[in-house]
């Protein structure tokens, strides 16, 4: 090796060292000791002690585990599908050259860059039985009061509106999307006959569909890990997380309980290890059926 090419490679370690040396201390460390633990039972008090497979085993037999399971699932089946579809209807009306875009999508991202706590605080108003915005608009149709986050069959239904409260950001992506595409294939199109729903279905579809799978992936590994909302709304001040008949118990709130409530951090390093795993099963599956069905023109150039 050259001194010249010996000393860019130095300078190009050097630049590089923050980064690595980061990534092994707060990600790669973390992860291989979380695995280290899932074998053990630990309560910080004592040291490690070696249990096998036990908290994997022990899993799958709490009651409690299959609860979060399947709030965490309604809460995803539901939430995604209505956040692609505000996001894309958002973007599909801002594409059609109203006027004051900038302003309208704007007013669309904002909520996407407001703090979750924030956030959350704003629509613990909003959903308050007796005096919120939600009630208060319902009430002219004649709808009582809801008790959104009391009552168990509102609560979930309560965080899957409010989460449509960030659709801007898809938006964002989506409006961008729908930008790009030429408007040569339109006009094409349109000589050759083709109605406007045949120009949306077989135009505007394939070439976003790279954007609207990336939102969709993101939106399902987000999705899976709520937590913020759920700390606000019914965890915060030594609260349980769950909520009216644990119908707020999800996931990554409950991994949180058994890790620094409980200080189960062996049992809690299992769970975290099978959310990953459920993560990568959900998102190869993605790849294998939506995956194959989105249009890539790099491809088509080959």
């Amino acid at each position: 090796m050259s001194p010249l090419a010996r000393r860019e490679a130095i300078a190009a370690y050097l630049f590089t060292a923050p980064f690595s040396i980061g990534f092994v201390l707060f990600t790669l460390f973390p992860m291989l000791f979380s695995i280290y633990m899932s074998f053990h039972e630990w309560d910080i008090a004592r040291p490690p002690e070696w249990v096998g497979l036990a908290n994997y085993t022990t899993i799958f037999n709490d009651e409690l585990f299959r609860t979060a399971s399947f709030n965490t699932l309604y809460y995803v089946i539901f939430s995604v599908p209505l956040g692609l579809l505000m996001s894309f209807g958002l973007a599909l009306i801002l594409n059609q050259k109203v006027r004051g875009e900038g302003i309208w999508r704007t007013i669309f991202y904002l909520p996407s860059v407001v703090p979750l706590v924030a956030t959350t605080v704003l629509w613990m108003w909003i959903f308050n039985k007796d005096y919120g915005l939600l009630n208060s608009l319902l009430a002219p149709l004649g709808v009582g009061k809801i008790s959104w986050l009391g009552d168990p069959n509102y609560s979930k239904p309560a965080l899957i509106i409010m989460s449509l409260w960030t659709a801007g950001g898809g938006t964002v992506i989506l409006l961008a999307a729908l930008k790009n595409v030429p408007t040569e294939l339109y006009e094409a199109a349109t000589i050759d006959g083709a109605n406007v729903w045949q120009r949306f279905w077989s135009i505007t579809i394939p070439m976003i569909s790279p954007s609207l799978f990336f939102q969709l992936i993101m939106s399902v590994i987000g999705t899976l890990q709520i937590f913020t909302q759920t700390y606000v709304l019914v965890g915060k001040n030594g609260g349980s997380f769950a909520g009216p008949r644990n119908s707020m118990l999800f996931f990554v709130p409950y991994l949180y309980l058994n890790a620094f409530r409980y200080f189960k951090l062996g049992y809690a390093s299992a769970m975290a290890w099978v959310l990953f795993v459920v993560i990568v099963i959900i998102t190869v599956i993605q790849f294998r059926t939506v995956g194959s069905r989105v249009y890539y023109e790099v491809d088509q150039r080959r």
